[in-house]
């Protein structure tokens, strides 16, 4: 798909394609035959997709070069070093071509370097932090949008007014509303690459990057209500159209939103069936994301909005039915894209800076909007905050206010958006083109220089980037549960009551209908961390020469010590030992850690209470029989949940074990003492 698109995306960079000379034909009348040629140079006809290729090793090479230098990138975020490389880039060219080339095309951008972003972004988002931040999320994407754009409108019109604008920038208010839609808006390219660096906490991040991406569907709305009105002319304006610019709000937001989640419904229903056709996998990851992209942008809809509800809707199952390869080449071939993307977006911003022949400069509108946008951000956060903080359990305190109200950042969206403005019905648009680059570039470079000062000043909360123990998912499920249950007993139907009935229809008909059956398990940390151990014990115990019947009977094989192995795997140890099972679990590790240990102690905790036989006397009876001839001939039996392994049994019970859960008061109850005090048959934990 992006192969196929990369010559295309030359076109909107060249600019006015230049006109070619008419070519003979070969043999035409009044020319000799031209003989054979030993070498010709047929620039032309590679041009296009050689310059891409050449930009995007230009883009990785300068990464490469400012990695180099840690103090370098600890101090300067990567998006103000591709700015100014870009700077530098667009000065050569000019100074070379006597004119501007290669600039950011706002078609190039919407079409082919902004999707992979928000694909990533969105698919890789934390899906839980997302929702349960849902609400601050909307409030300052659909709220705090409406009020910057609106509120920074009116008092750049109130400065010309007033007359702190030259007279020479002819705007009307309609004009300065439609400036001010399309600069309020905080751009999610340049949050991300900014914020990614910082390392702040991951609720602020979240929230701020949330906003970043919901807002599309409100900018949209109104650039698109504000073009119209001006198309239109203020005295041609109805009732009507206000109306229909409120009702269109609604129609762009859910409807970009319910065309990601088709989307997002047939990609995890195609997958589902993928098994025997793995190669496609990722292909089809991508590409029904992108069809989701442009059927939104088709219908005039919210594109951003439906790719990240596609890439969040569709990930829980896309995961559990594509291959552990397939999700290694969808995360690195995502991660892939959306770096280069964003890598050529800051290299063309610097170079469409250089152009000045489509910028006219004014330092009252220049200053005026710098000095809006950050008051009117400043004060929009605290007001909105102060109303989230009176329902919210953890409020937002005056630290992360600032790093909030520091961090509304510009970027290609607004430049693009600007670039799209008629001249003939906005004769003020080279004033604004000037300003947002100045605004860009402020907020790109100058916040993002000192924003990270400023959060270790603050003392900010940082992200801690590690994957919960067992004890930490046991005690959030369970407080998950119980206060599920305290809204169901009081009668409340909040967040978490609903929350919990999602689980319930998810796991009753959307799972069991998105993915295959083998895939469709308890995809859980704790069921995750019990099979890894057993597995383990089981291979220490065959490691160490056990035997399940006496030397008459079955025998296990004998494997490969384990010590003298650094790294070793389930799959390389049974290939070895000449078993045609194929068990992908990954590497085994061999060095036990602090979170090891715990996880093991949790889980010889919970082994009485989660996993009860139905004949405690089983194991007795395999250990009577094991120093004796076995009675009867062994009967061969396919243990479930093993693919291709066999197991002989003539002694334990045929029906697998049931798994008993705890209610809450057993829970609680049983957690608050040692395993073995509260234990029937202690058993002896395994050797890890």
């Amino acid at each position: 798909m992006l192969c196929a698109a990369l010559p295309l995306l030359w076109l909107p960079l060249a600019g006015a394609a230049a006109t070619e000379e008419p070519t003979r034909e070969p043999g035409s009348p009044g020319e000799p035959p031209p003989g054979l040629a030993l070498f010709r140079w047929q620039w032309h006809e590679v041009e296009a997709p050689y310059l891409v290729a050449l930009w995007i090793l230009v883009a990785s090479l300068a990464k490469i070069v400012f990695h180099l230098s840690r103090k370098v990138t600890s101090l300067v975020p990567e998006s103000c070093l591709l700015i100014l490389l870009g700077l530098v880039l667009g000065g050569i060219v000019l100074a070379v071509a006597k004119k501007a080339e290669y600039q950011l095309e706002p078609g190039t951008f919407f079409l082919f370097l902004l999707p992979p972003i928000v694909l990533d972004s969105g698919y890789f988002m934390p899906s839980r932090l997302f929702f349960d931040n849902l609400g601050a999320i909307l409030t300052y994407a659909v709220v705090g949008t409406l009020w910057n754009a609106f509120t920074t409108g009116a008092a750049l019109w109130g400065l010309q007014q007033a007359g702190l604008v030259a007279p020479r920038v002819q705007a009307s208010l309609l004009d300065f509303l439609l400036f001010g839609s399309l600069i309020s808006a905080v751009d999610p390219v340049a949050v991300l690459a900014v914020f990614e660096e910082v390392h702040v906490n991951d609720t602020l991040f979240i929230i701020v990057f949330g906003e970043s991406l919901l807002n599309d569907a409100v900018t949209v709305v109104l650039y698109k209500v504000c073009n119209s009105f001006v198309e239109m002319g203020s005295a041609n304006v109805q009732a009507t159209d206000y109306l229909k610019g409120v009702a269109s709000l609604f129609v762009v937001s859910l409807g970009g939103a319910a065309v990601g989640l088709v989307f997002a419904f047939l990609l995890a229903l195609t997958t589902r069936f993928t098994k025997r056709v793995r190669i496609i996998e990722p292909l089809l990851v991508f590409l029904l994301a992108y069809a989701a992209y442009l059927t939104a942008e088709m219908a005039s809809l919210s594109a951003i909005l439906a790719v990240t509800m596609c890439g969040l809707g569709c990930k829980k199952y896309v995961e559990a039915n594509i291959s552990h390869k397939s999700r290694t080449a969808v995360k690195y071939t995502m991660k892939t894209l959306a770096s280069c993307a964003e890598t050529v977006i800051f290299m063309l911003l610097g170079i469409s800076a250089v152009d000045s022949s489509k910028w006219a400069w004014d330092s009252g509108l220049v200053l005026g909007t710098l000095f809006f946008i950050l008051f009117f951000r400043a004060l929009g956060v605290v007001l909105q905050t102060w109303v989230l903080n009176q329902f919210r359990l953890v409020p937002l305190d005056k630290i992360d206010q600032v790093v909030m109200s520091y961090g509304g950042l510009r970027g290609a969206v607004a430049f693009a958006l600007v670039i799209l403005l008629d001249k003939t019905k906005v004769p003020a648009k080279d004033y604004f083109v000037a300003t947002t680059i100045v605004v860009v570039f402020f907020t790109v470079i100058v916040q993002g220089l000192t924003i990270k000062p400023l959060v270790k000043w603050l003392k900010v909360k940082r992200s801690e980037h590690h994957k919960p123990t067992l004890n930490q998912e046991l005690h959030e499920h369970t407080f998950d549960h119980i206060l599920a249950a305290v809204e169901d007993v009081v009668g409340h139907h909040g967040y978490h009551y609903w929350r919990d009935r999602w689980e319930q229809f998810d796991k009753k008909y959307l799972s069991q209908l998105l993915m295959r059956r083998s895939a469709y398990r308890i995809r859980d940390q704790i069921w995750d961390v019990y099979y890894r151990l057993n597995i383990r014990d089981a291979i220490s115990f065959v490691d160490q020469g056990g035997h399940i019947l006496s030397s008459t009977g079955l025998t296990l094989p004998s494997m490969p010590s384990r010590n003298s192995m650094a790294e070793t795997s389930v799959t390389n140890l049974l290939r070895e030992s000449g078993s045609g099972a194929c068990l992908d679990l990954q590497v085994i590790d061999t060095v036990r850690s602090g979170r090891d240990r715990e996880d093991a102690v949790m889980h010889h905790l919970l082994c009485g209470g989660l996993y009860k036989p139905r004949r405690r006397g089983a194991l007795r009876c395999a250990q009577a029989h094991a120093s004796s001839p076995p009675p009867q001939p062994v009967q061969r039996r396919s243990y479930p949940g093993r693919v291709g392994r066999e197991i002989w049994q003539s002694t334990c019970p045929r029906k697998p074990p049931r798994l008993c859960l705890w209610t809450c008061r057993q829970a609680g109850t049983k957690a608050s003492h040692p395993w073995r005090a509260w234990h029937p048959h202690p058993v002896p934990k395994p050797q890890l």
